[in-house]
C-alpha cells in the first residue's frame, strides 16, 4: 500500500461549530486514537467558553493534547505547534494508538501535515510598533486594509482582529518583497506522513445558523462572565489570545463603549466570516476527503462514511 512505512496520521478539519467534536470522539472510540487539538485558542487556559472548549466529559475518556497549555498572555505559533506535534506523535505511535489531529486552523494543520519551512526573513521591531499603532489609531479594519492591498489572499485566510498575524503578513513583505500567500505557495506540500485529511462542510446557511446558536449557548454559559474575569486577572485587550473571537467584541460592553446587542451582533456577525476564511484556507489545501454533514440528524450516516474513508485509507488492520 503506498505510504505504508509511513506514520500514520489521522486529521479531521472544518469550520467552526460544523460538528468536529462529536465525530472525533466517535473516530478516536474505534479508531483507538489520542486528539491532538489543531486549534490555535485551546491553547490557553481559563478561556473555555470564548473557545468552545471540549470538557472532560465530551472527552469521554479519550486522551487530549495541546490543550490549557498556556496562559493567556504567552504567544502559541505555528513553529511551536509543529515542534509540539513532532514530540507527541512518535509518542502516541509508541502507545499503539493513532494521532489524531482534530481542528480548523488552517495554518497550523497545513504547516505541520506537508512540513512547511518557514525561512527566517528577520524582524523590523520598529515597522511592527508602527503598525500596531496605527491599528490602534484607525482600526484593525483599516490595518487588514493595508494587508488586502498587498496580499488579497492572505487577506481572505487571517480575520482583521488577528493584528499580531496581519503585521506579521506585512512584516514579511516589507523584508523580503514576497507576500506571505507567495511564501505559502512556494512550499513543496509534501508529507512524511499516511496521511488521512477528513474535511467536514455543510451547508452555508444551515452553519451560520449554528453558529448563531452556538454564540447564543456560550452567552448562556458565562462568555461575559469569563471575559471579566480575564480583566480582573490583568489581562489586556492587545494580548493575542484576547484578540480571538468571543473575547474582542465583548471587551467593548465590558469597557461601556458597547450595548450588549451591539457586541453580540458583532461576535455573531464576526463568527461567520471567520468560518468563510476557514473555508476559503481548507480549499487552498490538497489530498482532502471532503463530508457534507448537512443533516446532523443523520449522524450515523456521517460516520459510518467517514469510517469507511479511514478504513480505505489505512487498510485491514483498521
Amino acid at each position: 500500500m503506498p505510504g505504508a512505512s509511513k506514520p500514520k496520521l489521522l486529521v479531521l478539519i472544518g469550520p467552526t461549530a460544523v460538528g468536529k467534536t462529536k465525530l472525533s470522539i466517535e473516530l478516536a472510540k474505534h479508531f483507538s486514537c489520542e486528539i491532538i487539538s489543531g486549534d490555535s485558542m485551546q491553547v490557553y487556559r481559563g478561556m473555555d467558553v470564548g473557545t468552545a472548549k471540549i470538557t472532560g466529559e465530551e472527552m469521554d475518556g479519550i486522551p487530549h493534547h495541546l490543550i490549557d497549555i498556556h496562559e493567556p498572555d504567552e504567544p502559541f505559533s505555528v513553529s511551536e505547534f509543529q515542534e509540539r506535534c513532532d514530540v507527541l506523535i512518535p509518542e502516541i505511535a509508541s502507545r499503539g494508538k493513532l494521532p489524531f489531529i482534530v481542528g480548523g486552523t488552517g495554518l497550523y494543520i497545513e504547516s505541520f501535515c506537508y512540513r512547511y519551512e518557514f525561512a527566517e526573513s528577520g524582524a523590523d521591531e520598529e515597522f511592527r510598533r508602527e503598525q500596531a499603532l496605527f491599528a490602534e489609531s484607525n482600526g484593525a479594519e483599516a490595518l487588514h486594509g493595508r494587508l488586502r492591498a498587498i496580499d488579497p489572499e492572505s487577506a481572505e485566510r487571517l480575520h482583521p482582529n488577528d493584528t499580531r498575524r496581519v503585521i506579521r503578513a506585512l512584516e514579511i513583505h516589507k523584508l523580503t518583497g514576497e507576500t506571505l500567500s507567495q511564501r505559502l505557495a512556494a512550499q513543496k506540500k509534501t508529507t512524511p506522513y499516511d496521511l488521512c485529511l477528513i474535511g467536514l462542510t455543510m451547508d452555508r446557511q444551515m452553519l451560520y445558523n449554528r453558529i448563531e446558536e452556538r454564540i447564543d449557548q456560550m452567552m448562556e454559559q458565562g462568555l461575559i462572565e469569563e471575559v471579566e474575569g480575564l480583566r480582573k486577572r490583568g489581562y489586556t485587550p492587545d494580548m493575542v489570545a484576547l484578540q480571538g473571537l468571543g473575547y474582542k467584541e465583548i471587551w467593548p460592553y465590558l469597557d461601556g463603549t458597547s450595548t450588549l446587542e451591539e457586541a453580540v451582533y458583532r461576535l455573531k456577525r464576526d463568527t461567520r466570516h471567520f468560518a468563510k476564511r476557514q473555508l476559503s484556507w481548507f480549499r487552498h489545501m490538497r489530498d482532502i476527503h471532503w463530508v457534507d454533514v448537512s443533516e446532523p440528524e443523520n449522524f450515523s450516516a456521517s460516520y459510518e462514511n467517514i469510517r469507511a474513508i479511514i478504513a480505505g485509507r489505512f487498510g485491514s488492520d483498521f
